[in-house]
Formats: structure tokens, C-alpha cells, sequence
């Protein structure tokens, strides 16, 4: 089984500057990496915060063969029309290298604050309903995203719980985060690809995305989730890890490729 290698890039804290992430960006594909992907938050505390879809657009305009994308865009917060026409340009500029990840945001201050119901059961009803519109009016509206029959949709979801999970299965690919932490058993993981397995019948064309951190020159366990059915390794940088500096160091020394 092939996997690709990702950086993923938090947009709050001194990673909240889009010159920033752009350059750690750039950086990531000079490197020989797969994609960048950023975190998707509007508040965090009283840290700065960058807007993931300005800084994605940029790496379309300054990156050619990379895969990009916000994991996850909190869409029941956003106006779904707009997400559409936003997310279209998007994979037009890139040349059809858009991933749109999707989930409910994992901050009730980013509804609460703006006066919207932070209730995850209502949270839960709007990125359904918001996933359903999104696609329809990707197929109506012009520009049409270069990817055909749509560009890509991941969902994630919190293992052991099931609920995330059932609804990455109606899409293009779940990205797993476990109560346990980064640090995933590859049992733990293992039971996840099954349950996806399962879910869908076959995970042919269908991606799984596991966050976690290497050392350079090392592969880590990375082998034994891609054993598991992992198919793309987004290698987690922040503030816990050294920071910016850090960062460009790890994007320098190249993925951890098997």
C-alpha cells in the first residue's frame, strides 16, 4: 500500500502569522513532502490566529505539486455558500490539489461567542446538512473544481466513539484521533481500519489519516500503521514541539518516508 507524507501546521500562536505557514509551506515541498495541511480556528485563547483559507491560497499561488487543505474546517461555523465558491477557486488555483476535511470545530468558544448554539448535537445536524449542500452546489456552480466527481472529503473522529466514523465512511477518507493521544498503539489504530473496513465494505479509493511525530532520519512506526492501512502520515508540528524553529528544521530533514 502507498502512503504520503503531509506537515501539519496549527494557525494559532506564533504559528498565527501567514507569512509563517507560507514559508513552512514552501519549505515542505522544496523538502520533498506530500501536502500541508492547516488547522482550521477563528479564536484560541487570547494567542494570534491566522486564517487557514487565506494561507492555503497562497500555497496554492506559490506551490505546484503539493496537496492542500484545512483539517478540519469547523463548517457547521461557516456560511456553506461561501465555503463552496471559496473551496472551487481553491482547487482551480491549485490545479486540483484540494482536500477539504470537515468536522464540528473543537471549541465551543468559536460558536458561543458569535451567538450560535454550541451543542454538539446541533453542530452534528448542521455539517450534514452542510456536507449535502456543499457537494450540490459544487455541481452547479462554475468554476466547477477540477477534481471530478468532487474533491475530496475528509471526516474525522474520536476513537472508541463510533459517530465520526459512520459519517467519514459516506465520503473520501476518516482521520482517527484516539482519547489515548499522539502516541497511537498500532492495535488501537489496527481496530479503527477495521471498523472503517467494515463500514464500507472495502477501503479501495479510500484515504486514512494519522497524525503523529518522527525524528528526523527515523520511520518511527510508521511502517506498522501503514501495514494497518494508513495511507497518509501528517507529521504534527506546534508549540509543544519546539515551535517555529523546530518546525523548519523537521520540514528540512524530508519526510519519514518507508
Amino acid at each position: 500500500m502507498s502512503v504520503s507524507y503531509a506537515v501539519g501546521l496549527p494557525n494559532v500562536g506564533e504559528f498565527g502569522n501567514p507569512s509563517v505557514l507560507i514559508e513552512l509551506g514552501v519549505a515542505a515541498e522544496e523538502h520533498g513532502w506530500d501536502g500541508v495541511y492547516l488547522w482550521d480556528h477563528l479564536l484560541y485563547g487570547d494567542w494570534p490566529v491566522a486564517s487557514p483559507t487565506v494561507a492555503v491560497s497562497a500555497l496554492a499561488a506559490r506551490t505546484t505539486r503539493i496537496r492542500l487543505g484545512v483539517l478540519m474546517v469547523a463548517l457547521p461555523r461557516r456560511r456553506v455558500q461561501v465555503v463552496a465558491r471559496e473551496t472551487a477557486s481553491l482547487d482551480v488555483l491549485s490545479g486540483g490539489r484540494l482536500v477539504f476535511g470537515a468536522g464540528l470545530g473543537s471549541r465551543d468558544s468559536e460558536y458561543s461567542d458569535f451567538g450560535e448554539d454550541p451543542s454538539l448535537p446541533a453542530r452534528a445536524a448542521r455539517l450534514d446538512d452542510g456536507l449535502s449542500q456543499l457537494v450540490s452546489l459544487w455541481s452547479r456552480w462554475e468554476p466547477a473544481p477540477v477534481q471530478q466527481p468532487r474533491i475530496p472529503i475528509w471526516c474525522p473522529g474520536t476513537w472508541p466513539g463510533r459517530v465520526g466514523f459512520r459519517r467519514a465512511v459516506r465520503w473520501d477518507g476518516a482521520m482517527p484521533t484516539f482519547r489515548s493521544g499522539r502516541d497511537v498503539p498500532v492495535a488501537e489504530f489496527a481496530e479503527v481500519t477495521r471498523f472503517l473496513a467494515a463500514q464500507r465494505g472495502s477501503l479501495d479509493g479510500f484515504d486514512i489519516v494519522l497524525e503523529g511525530r518522527t525524528e528526523p532520519g527515523s520511520v518511527g512506526l510508521v511502517p506498522s500503521y501503514v501495514d494497518a492501512g494508513m495511507t497518509w502520515w501528517v507529521e504534527a508540528m506546534g508549540w509543544w514541539r519546539g515551535g517555529i524553529a523546530e518546525a523548519r528544521t523537521r520540514i528540512a530533514a524530508g519526510p519519514p518516508r518507508i
